[in-house]
């Protein structure tokens, strides 16, 4: 058995993982979770007109980092591995983010390409899922970035096929496109046609034709399911491997998106540095809902709340 801590930050949030790895019979790695945290420090807040990564910003992930440091030897890591995806790949002052981090955590973080994100979190979010489910289509919508991922279960382990990361995401929507309180139906539509397009992108790379199942993952689709079950509170129990069929995506994005910050605030399931962009995420996943109904004939979602953070912890087993 070994300890290994996974870091991913992002464009939205920065997540820590802890874990106890064990290798099964056929040497597949499973993982025990030791520690799971996530902060919002919206890294990525306005790099995507500015191209830097905002002085504030990289304060609030320095001290996110500190504490997380101070886990890692609270709780005796062996080995650990932080990445960094959207935000730290567009921004033109990053080696102030990367310096930040050795003085801070001790080791380099690294920028992933968007298909390695997508491998990623397609390794995390179907490990504990049936083979016989697959082939899989894997979708995590980030604050920067949405990666589309299909592949399948072969003898325990992951087999990509196919894998695009886009640049659209929740915190670059709403900056883009939804400046108002609530938004107006004009932005809304802007907002959508913008999404649609630039996840066409994606369906052209990644044919989905022939998947069976749908997961999602990341912050706003889980932060999607405890809406839609209307939880007082988030709950990662009652969200993990629940379903959500594309009315109730339609559904929610429809409250959202009309639904000034005020209203927005009141939601129990709603972490409150996600208010803000929320509504541009629930855009992102109903286009994806609308073009896997077109393209696969699906009508559900599996939410996980198994994603990247568990691929990275996989990839540093041994």
């Amino acid at each position: 058995m070994s300890r290994v801590a996974a870091i991913d930050c992002g464009t939205n949030s920065i997540r820590l993982l802890i874990a106890d790895v064990t290798t099964s019979f056929d040497g597949t790695p499973q993982l025990r979770d030791l520690h799971r945290e996530m902060r919002i420090v919206r890294l990525g807040k306005g790099v995507d007109a500015t191209g830097e990564l905002d002085p504030e910003a990289l304060e609030r992930t320095r001290v996110a980092l500190v504490d997380y440091a101070a886990a890692v030897r609270r709780k005796g890591v062996e080995r650990v591995r932080m990445v960094a995806t959207s935000a730290t790949r567009d921004a033109s002052n990053r080696e102030d983010f990367f310096g930040m981090v050795r003085d801070t955590l001790g080791i380099d973080a690294e920028v992933i390409s968007g298909d390695e994100e997508a491998r990623l979190s397609f390794e995390g979010a179907v490990g504990e899922l049936d083979p016989e489910d697959g082939p899989f289509v894997v979708v995590d919508v980030g604050g920067g970035s949405t990666e589309l991922v299909v592949g399948e279960l072969v003898d325990g382990k992951a087999s990509v096929t196919a894998a695009k990361s886009v640049d659209v995401g929740s915190v670059r929507l709403t900056e883009r496109c939804l400046p108002g309180d609530p938004p107006s139906p004009e932005d809304v539509g802007k907002a959508r046609k913008v999404a649609g397009g630039i996840l066409d992108e994606a369906f052209a790379a990644v044919p989905v034709e022939g998947v069976k199942t749908w997961v999602g993952v990341a912050g706003t689709i889980t932060t999607l399911s405890g809406i839609a079950q209307d939880l007082p509170e988030y709950d990662p129990e009652a969200v993990h491997l629940s379903r959500l069929s594309r009315e109730d995506i339609h559904r929610v994005a429809q409250q959202l998106v009309t639904s000034p910050k005020s209203e927005r605030e009141k939601l129990g399931a709603l972490h409150p540095g996600r208010v803000d962009v929320i509504a541009a995420g629930a855009i992102v996943v109903e286009a994806l809902a609308d073009e896997l109904h077109e393209r696969a004939g699906i009508d559900e979602m599996v939410v996980s709340e198994h994603d990247i953070l568990d691929g990275i912890a996989r990839s540093i087993a041994v």
